[in-house]
């Protein structure tokens, strides 16, 4: 059920997605629910973030019945419109941006769905040099996106910080092929060098990683 809670003025708009958002990452979105549009509308003209958060149950879109069901993370990140487009009326297409996470501390949805809350910022990641163990990881890294954005598979945020561990570990962790919940417990981890390691030792698993040190 809806939660009710008194939310301040500074409350933002959530969108419940299927997915994680990491600080730095992208995410193209195509928006055409109405409790979306007009929310989308606002912080594109207000040059606004909303907030991103993954869902632990219900839908992305609302179905007949299922309006009001959708439970989510408390902690989500910051979503900035980069690109907007209208292709025809009734359907955005835009390019997010993530910047900083935060945790939801108090939240309530309107009477259209669309769900608002007050929220707390988390510390950005620390800045962390890589250590000599793990220089294999960025090293991969550059050929991942080198191939994928060739292919047009992916879109590549810049700059490249192949010498941050946070920065590093977030973009394997959009890559590798984690469940919405492991990549949730990646975000949420504070210490970049932690999430680094984590990730090299999937990618020790792989042919990848084997193949590659």
């Amino acid at each position: 059920m809806p939660m009710n809670h008194s939310l301040s003025q500074a409350a933002i708009p959530l969108f419940p997605l299927g997915t994680v958002l990491f600080p730095d990452g992208i995410l193209p979105l195509r928006i055409f629910e109405v409790r979306y549009l007009d929310m989308i509308k606002k912080c594109h003209r207000a040059g606004t973030p909303f907030g991103v958060v993954s869902l632990t149950a219900g839908h992305e879109v609302h179905n007949a019945g299922t309006a009001g069901r959708e439970v989510f993370s408390a902690v989500g990140t910051l979503a900035r419109i980069t690109d907007f487009m209208q292709p025809h009326p009734g359907l955005y297409e835009i390019v997010t941006r993530g910047e900083s996470r935060f945790r939801v501390i108090g939240r309530t949805q309107l009477p259209h769905g669309l769900w608002m809350a007050d929220i707390e910022p988390l510390a950005d990641d620390a800045p962390c040099a890589i250590p000599v163990e793990l220089t294999y990881l960025p090293q991969h890294l550059v050929r991942m996106l080198d191939m994928l954005s060739a292919a047009d598979i992916v879109q590549v945020p810049g700059p490249r910080r192949l010498d941050d561990a946070g920065w590093v570990a977030n973009r394997w962790c959009e890559l590798l092929p984690l469940s919405t919940i492991e990549r949730q417990r990646m975000m949420e981890l504070a210490d970049p060098l932690l999430r680094l390691e984590l990730v090299g030792d999937l990618l020790d698993r792989t042919e990848l990683g084997a193949s590659g040190r």
